[in-house]
């Protein structure tokens, strides 16, 4: 489809109906035009916003205050004057600033567990959407931004949504759009073959369209943007899917209720459920997500209320202020990487809420099926929330926003600091930084304060654990994990997992944090939504240089210093086997017997939902979708392909003239046509005139 077409755009996409979404410079001090006025007074929920984070500033500074009190106390005095003395602060420095983030995810997890057994008056509930008619005009597009993906995954995926919908009588209420920037040429042949099947499946219940951006510029966020500024004038609101994405109908009028009963709503995002992998990774971080991170998820609604986050996906947007107020302005030169954060921030400056709906059932998305994977995904992550550090001074958001974005950036470089403090640990206790710190008894014990710190230290990091077991068991939940017994053990592995892997997590997230404050650019792939076993050569292609530099230091603590393997064992025992622990639990079958004996199991397994048994069972079904070469033996699919460009005239001038060069000289020498680079077939795929003239030189 050509930028600049006005009218019908073919049979893939509905008319452009323009519209301006103008990005706003950053750092200007102009108002914005636009935004909604204040209430004369505070709502109620606000109030009781300031109230808790108070309590959640005092709570972490008390706690902070205590343990470095403790700290002082037991190392006995300061370091001589010079380099043992700085290292001595810098160490101290550290240990504050990481207490006080270890001390924000307990007392979240506390605030989660009240949420969980009392409830929460202020919070925006899925129980007070009611199940009052839609009114027509409250017109929502079901948006899917794809970019080389499996293609059966996901259309399995938006199958049964569409599916659930229908069920629900409710898929006239919605139009799908699938956001195609593939670059592969048999990639997006398949996804034209999968659309065409979808389409015709849900022929007279609702319109799904199908776009192919030429243009592909600023990922998913431009995407959207696109999708915004051709149709968004046509809804009031948007869900925004990814592309492992399912969502039930349910789920998905649940929102929309909600977004029509709340007009000051720009955004709802759900929290999602993690399933659909059976590696044992994938097991244990779907279990982990549905215990623990829930009730991370109760905390931090307890706290943010109606400035919360917006994770890019399983969201639904008020389109109209989207647009006005969302655009994203590149930033120092480079496009916004994490753009959902930024765009929850500039949504409220103004005047919108922002709700996570922590109680919506219904949202479901996949977990990467292994360490690698998750890293890989992490890679942006991190580069993205370190480049959103720049914004905290961005006039008008809100200063929970500007937390938000901090905190973003040191869920990554809190790994860095560890690492740091850790090694400075070590490096004082070896050079007699602090001749007065004496960490053992004459009977060789733990002193006290040394013993309190370790204790506390662990018990903040295990208690969000302990509380959303408890949870579970007190809301009588327990049978849908496998029973109590089950639930324990389940636990138990998980947690061992995790201690296995945070080490690792650490040094690739330091590597990750050293990357992006340097300038390094790093290419961006979507991770693997099917689960395959990671080779032993990949494992150690990964974690085989971090594993022999743990060794090496082990060896020469081992010689020099033995009491100080004491202080670096928990983070080189796992970088020492870190290659055995990404390939044993990155094998499904290990995850599958897992299943069997009853341990790690989530929800969704005990009773799968509708919704998702369907696009499980459509993800396994065994079929070749057609590829380029199909395409030109198939006419229907290679009219699909025309006509989804809508029209283009590429008969004429320099581009003509060097498409009928190339299409002589295949014609001309013997397999060139199979020989063809892959950016040469995109083109062809998107000049419909000389695409068919390619077809009839292989039919000849």
């Amino acid at each position: 489809m050509s930028a600049g077409l006005a009218g019908p755009a073919g049979a893939s996409a509905p008319p452009v109906n323009r519209g301006a979404m103008v990005p706003r410079p950053w750092f200007s001090s102009a108002p914005i035009e636009g935004a909604l006025p204040a209430a004369p007074e505070l709502a109620p929920w606000e109030r009781a916003a300031r109230r808790r984070r108070q309590a959640l500033m005092l709570s972490i500074g008390a706690a902070t205050a205590l343990a470095t009190s403790v700290l002082v106390h037991t190392q006995g005095g300061w370091a001589t004057p010079g380099l043992p003395l700085m290292l001595q602060c810098l160490h101290l420095s550290l240990f504050v600033l990481l207490f006080a983030w270890v001390s924000a995810g307990c007392v979240t997890a506390v605030m989660g567990f009240w949420v969980q057994l009392r409830g929460d008056r202020h919070a925006l509930s899925a129980h007070s959407a009611g199940n009052g008619p839609i009114s027509a005009d409250a017109r929502t597009a079901l948006v899917m931004p794809i970019c080389n993906e499996d293609v059966t995954t996901v259309f399995a995926g938006l199958r049964a949504s569409c599916e659930s919908l229908a069920a629900a009588g409710a898929l006239r209420l919605f139009d799908v759009y699938i956001l195609s920037d593939s670059s592969d040429p048999e990639c997006r042949t398949a996804e034209l073959a999968a659309w065409a099947e979808l389409r015709e499946q849900f022929a007279g219940q609702g319109r799904i369209h199908y776009r192919w951006r030429q243009r592909r510029v600023k990922k998913k966020a431009g995407n959207v943007a696109d999708f915004c500024r051709r149709w968004g004038r046509n809804y009031r609101y948007m869900v925004v899917l990814d592309a492992d994405s399912v969502m039930s109908g349910d789920c998905l009028l649940t929102l929309v209720r909600l977004m029509e009963a709340h007009p000051r709503a720009g955004i709802l995002q759900a929290a999602n459920q993690v399933c659909g992998h059976e590696t044992l990774h994938a097991r244990a971080q779907q279990f982990a997500s549905r215990v623990t991170g829930r009730l991370f998820a109760a905390g931090m609604q307890y706290w943010q209320l109606g400035e919360a986050h917006y994770w890019g996906h399983n969201a639904i947007i008020r389109v109209e202020p989207f647009m006005k107020h969302c655009a994203l302005a590149p930033l120092h030169g480079k496009d916004i990487m994490s753009h959902d954060f930024v765009e929850a921030a500039l949504m409220r400056r103004a005047g919108y809420q922002v709700w996570l709906v922590h109680d919506l059932v219904g949202s479901y998305e996949q977990q990467p099926p292994h360490l690698l994977a998750e890293l890989q995904r992490d890679r942006r992550w991190c580069q993205g929330n370190l480049q959103n550090l720049r914004l905290v001074a961005e006039p008008g958001l809100h200063s929970v926003h500007r937390a938000m974005l901090v905190t973003g950036a040191l869920s990554y470089f809190t790994a860095p600091l560890w690492l740091l403090y850790v090694c400075l640990g070590a490096l004082l206790w070896n050079v007699g930084g602090n001749d007065a710190f004496h960490p053992f008894t004459p009977e060789g014990t733990l002193a006290p304060g040394v013993l309190a710190l370790w204790v506390g230290t662990i018990g903040m990091l295990t208690l969000p654990r302990v509380l959303s077991v408890g949870a579970v068991l007190l809301r009588g939940e327990q049978g849908q994990y496998g029973g109590a017994l089950k639930l324990l053990g389940s636990s138990a592995v998980e947690a061992v997992m995790a201690l296995l892997q945070a080490p690792l997590r650490m040094v690739a997230h330091s590597i990750f944090c050293l990357v992006a404050v340097t300038g390094i650019s790093l290419e961006w792939k979507s991770p693997p939504r099917a689960a395959e076993d990671v080779s032993w050569k990949e494992a150690f292609a990964a974690f085989g240089r971090p594993g022999l530099a743990a060794l090496a230091v082990a060896l020469v603590l081992a010689v020099l210093r033995p009491s100080t393997l004491l202080w670096i064992a928990p983070i080189a025992l796992p970088l020492m086997l870190a290659a055995p622990i990404t390939v044993l639990t990155s094998r499904a079958r290990l995850g599958a017997r897992v299943r069997q004996i009853g341990l790690l199991l989530i929800p969704e397994e005990s009773r799968t939902p509708t919704v998702l048994r369907h696009a499980w069972a459509y993800g396994q079904q065994s079929r070749s979708l057609p590829g380029w070469a199909d395409m030109l033996k198939n006419r229907h699919l290679l009219a699909l392909a025309c006509q989804a460009m809508g029209r283009r005239d590429t008969g004429r001038g320099l581009r003509a003239h060097v498409r009928d060069l190339h299409l002589s000289r295949i014609a001309m020498l013997p397999g060139a046509l199979h020989s063809m680079a892959a950016n040469e077939r995109m083109r062809f795929l998107s000049e419909p005139g000389h695409l068919l003239r390619l077809s009839q030189l292989k039919a000849a």
